[in-house]
């Protein structure tokens, strides 16, 4: 495991943390101690920063339990799309999808009969993409609008986030080698759960989201432990100085980390955080 990072206290100023699989343990909820040691580190001045594929509406609740809404707090939600502040919702940063890229996923989705799902910030447009496989986004994003809607209704005048593929694992996992190559070279198509595909603008990142608010802040990629679980937090965890793979995480994950920390049940993030920025 690479970059063998040096535990110095001082030297991380930004803690870029997943959600699912990470700060959460699995019945969706943050510990105490993973508070108490996060609100440790913020006491600090360490900047920590939820980056999530979640809009940020789904991630208020959270971001309430670790005093995370003030001025100076930043989140990075769509998987890097978005830069945003937590006190206002005021947008930093984004990169979205266009009305042709809305276009062709929808007609991708019908020829494979899968269904899809676009968000537009917190509604979830609905589309009749298969009339066989209904989407199972409303019970693993339950905070979220979900909004019924057609192809006619797809307007430059909407901002488009993402686009996500939410189904049972088995089904979802024989999807995606059928995906034409050419999607997969147009957008990042990543799983950011068991069940759940998704399709960002090309070059959209958690990695690309931290790089620009690291980038704000005067923020070197040294002075940032990043942690994760997922397929989707493996750039995070290739930029970050200390890249940090949870117990629980894939095996790719803990390949491309610097360190392996306990599972989301065993409080990793507070082990983690605790060891290399409390000392």
């Amino acid at each position: 495991m690479g970059k063998s990072p040096k535990k110095e206290s001082q030297m991380i100023k930004l803690i870029a943390i997943d959600l699912d699989g990470t700060l959460l343990n699995d019945k969706k909820e943050i510990s105490k101690t993973n508070q108490e040691v996060l609100a440790q580190a913020k006491a600090k001045g360490v900047k920590i920063v939820l980056c999530t594929g979640r809009p940020l509406k789904a991630i208020l609740p959270y971001l309430d339990v670790l005093d995370l809404r003030s001025s100076g707090d930043y989140s990075i939600t769509f998987n890097g799309g978005l830069v945003q502040k937590n006190d206002t919702g005021e947008i930093v940063d984004k990169q979205t999808l266009s009305v042709a890229d809305v276009q062709d996923l929808l007609a991708v989705a019908e020829t494979m009969d899968m269904p899809l799902d676009v968000l537009a910030d917190d509604v979830v447009l609905c589309f009749p993409t298969s009339p066989t496989h209904q989407t199972i986004y409303p019970t693993l994003n339950p905070l979220l609008v979900f909004q019924p809607t057609d192809k006619q209704s797809v307007s430059v005048k909407t901002l488009y986030n993402k686009a996500v593929v939410a189904y049972d694992q088995e089904e979802l996992d024989q999807w995606i080698p059928k995906i034409p190559a050419e999607f997969k070279e147009r957008y990042e198509v990543i799983k950011t759960r068991s069940n759940l595909l998704e399709f960002m603008p090309k070059g959209v990142t958690k990695a690309y989201g931290i790089q620009l608010l690291a980038q704000e802040l005067g923020i070197e990629p040294a002075e940032v432990m990043a942690i994760g679980d997922e397929e989707n937090d493996l750039s995070m965890i290739a930029y970050a100085g200390v890249g940090v793979a949870m117990g629980n995480a894939i095996s790719a994950v803990k390949e491309a980390a610097d360190v392996v920390t306990a599972t989301n049940e065993e409080d990793g993030v507070a082990k983690i955080v605790s060891e290399y920025v409390l000392g």
